[in-house]
Order: C-alpha cells, then sequence, then structure tokens
C-alpha cells in the first residue's frame, strides 16, 4: 500500500472499487485499516451475470460493519449487450466509478490491479504488436479529471498474496466464473503464466514498469516539441513543423495533435487513445498526402503537417 499511502492526505476521500473478488476485498480491508473515515466504496454490477446483484449486496453488508463505509451499487442505464462485452463492460465501469467518485467529491479512486495483472496485459498487448505506450501496460497512477486520480495501490502484489490476504481475515469473497473462462484473451494469458513458472510474473511486471518510466520521459519531450514544433494556426487546429525530426517523434507529435485538436473541438463520436495506432495515418504525410483519423483531418506541406476538425460526412 505504499504507493497510495504517499499520495492519500488527512482532507482525501478514497474511493474503492470493489468487484467482491478476493483482491478488490483486501484492498478495501486494507485502505478501511489505513484510512478510517475516509474510505467509500461501488461495486458495480453490470447486468450481465444473475449473481452480480447478491455480489454487490454481501460488498454492502462488509461495509456497513466497517465503520460503516459508505457504499452504492452502480448499474449501466443501458445494457451492455454481447458484441465485445468485456470492452463495454470496461468502458460502462470506469464512466460509472468516476461519475460516481466526483460525485461523492473523492479525490482518489483506487482499484486492485495487481502484479499478475500486469504481466497479464503485457503479454496480451505484446501478441496485440503493442508499441512502447501499450507495452507499459497498466500504470500505477494516471488523472482521471482535474480532481480525480486513478490509482493502482497494489501492483507489487501477487493475485496469491491477496486471496491469502482475504482468507487470512476472513473477508467474505467471491470468484467470478468469467477469470476462468477461455472465451476471454485474459483467461488464456493467465493460464499461460500459471502453466510455465519459467515465465516469471514479477519480471515480466517489471518489463511494464521501466517501460513505463521510458514512456512517461518521452511523454515530457513530446509535450516539449509540441510547444517548440507548434506553428501559427486557426483556433481549435494544430500545425507543426516536423522537420528533421525521426519518424516516431512524427508520431508522437501527430498523436498529440489529433489529441489537442479533438479537445478543443470537442469531438467525441470517432473512436481514439494516444496510443492508438496511426501508422496509415503517417505513411500518407511522409509522403505528402492527407488522410483523416478519430474525426481529425490531417495534410503535408512538405515537412509542415495541419491537423483540423474533419468535415462532416455528407449524408447519401
Amino acid at each position: 500500500m505504499a504507493a497510495l499511502g504517499r499520495a492519500v492526505g488527512a482532507s482525501d476521500i478514497v474511493a474503492i472499487a470493489v468487484s467482491g473478488g478476493p483482491d478488490s476485498m483486501a484492498l478495501l480491508a486494507l485502505a478501511g485499516a489505513a484510512w478510517p473515515g475516509q474510505v467509500i466504496a461501488a461495486t458495480v454490477d453490470h447486468g450481465v451475470r444473475a449473481d452480480a446483484a447478491d455480489e454487490a449486496a454481501m460488498v454492502a453488508r462488509f461495509c456497513l460493519g466497517q465503520g460503516p463505509i459508505p457504499h452504492a451499487t452502480l448499474i449501466p442505464a443501458t445494457p451492455l449487450g454481447t458484441a465485445n462485452l468485456q470492452a463495454r463492460a470496461r468502458a460502462a465501469r470506469y464512466s460509472l466509478l468516476t461519475d460516481w467518485a466526483r460525485g461523492a467529491k473523492a479525490t482518489i479512486l483506487a482499484t486492485a490491479h495487481h502484479a499478475d495483472d500486469q504481466a497479464e496485459t503485457f503479454l496480451m498487448r505484446a501478441a496485440r504488436g503493442s508499441g512502447l505506450s501499450g507495452l507499459a501496460a497498466i500504470r500505477p497512477n494516471q488523472r482521471i479529471t482535474d480532481d480525480l486520480v486513478l490509482l493502482r495501490a497494489l501492483l507489487d502484489w501477487r493475485r496469491a498474496e491477496l486471496r491469502a490476504l482475504a482468507e487470512d481475515w476472513h473477508l467474505p469473497f467471491v470468484d467470478d466464473p468469467s477469470n476462468t473462462s477461455d472465451r476471454y484473451d485474459r483467461t488464456r494469458f493467465r493460464k499461460l503464466l500459471g502453466e510455465n513458472p519459467w515465465l516469471d510474473v514479477d519480471q515480466v511486471a517489471r518489463a511494464a514498469v521501466h517501460l513505463a518510466e521510458a514512456d512517461r520521459d518521452l511523454r515530457a519531450i513530446e509535450a516539449w516539441l509540441l510547444d517548440t514544433r507548434s506553428l501559427p494556426a486557426e483556433p481549435g487546429e494544430r500545425r507543426l513543423d516536423v522537420s528533421g525530426l525521426p519518424r516516431d517523434m512524427r508520431r508522437r507529435l501527430a498523436r498529440a495533435a489529433i489529441t489537442a485538436v479533438r479537445e478543443a473541438q470537442v469531438i467525441l463520436s470517432a473512436s481514439w487513445s494516444p496510443s492508438s495506432n496511426i501508422e496509415s495515418l503517417l505513411d500518407a504525410l511522409q509522403a505528402g498526402k492527407g488522410a483523416t483519423q478519430a474525426g481529425i483531418m490531417a495534410s503535408a506541406t512538405t515537412d509542415i503537417w495541419h491537423f483540423r476538425a474533419a468535415p462532416p460526412r455528407r449524408s447519401t
């Protein structure tokens, strides 16, 4: 809990995401013991499994006997459907948790991600050919909004250690059956690690930490380059001088420009993240052509790259 301990002040409210599994129940118990009176908890019922409501009620009963710790059960406003279920559930979960935490005036939202999660994520992304940002995997902390930080306080813990703690402290918990289902990529990588002890989870997780440090430093360079390489442009647009820069720096600047224009123009419709694949866009710009990605139109005149909101599509 050291990573969380350094971040928590006497006036902070710490919001804990609790699924009811041994990992999150251990986090809840540790946080409640460390910061009595400062902890709140929430459980997300995605409406996918029949047992989820009972599991949320179990967490609520535990919280009632701990001080009590205020607890909320969060339910998506609309059904998730069946397509790409895990990704949709994750997006809904973080949206619900963020809104709840901010509404409760929490300054920290903590999840129970641990070293095994980190190693699984690293291998999953490596198998998909992810770049540096993707391979950095689960970050110890990141700012969600100006007033809320997401913290993963248990990245130095192993899954087995957290389960042992939950059992030793006689905490109630449940095992989600989806955690052993071969339908999901994560489960297959979990089995890979479990069946091959030569794949050292701690070392794989440590590699992700090293890459996260390198990515953080490169992001600082990226911010400096975005400032020093920006040229005059219309409001809500970006023009960049990329002359003399290697491809990776051009890649990072292009992503930063796309993010900046999307934020300035409040573009929410197209999928986008700072680690999105933009290789085809880069190829077009390097060839002096234009391309569109994530609602942004990019064009190139030699080494001057211009990013602006793409015009709306014409209806047919």
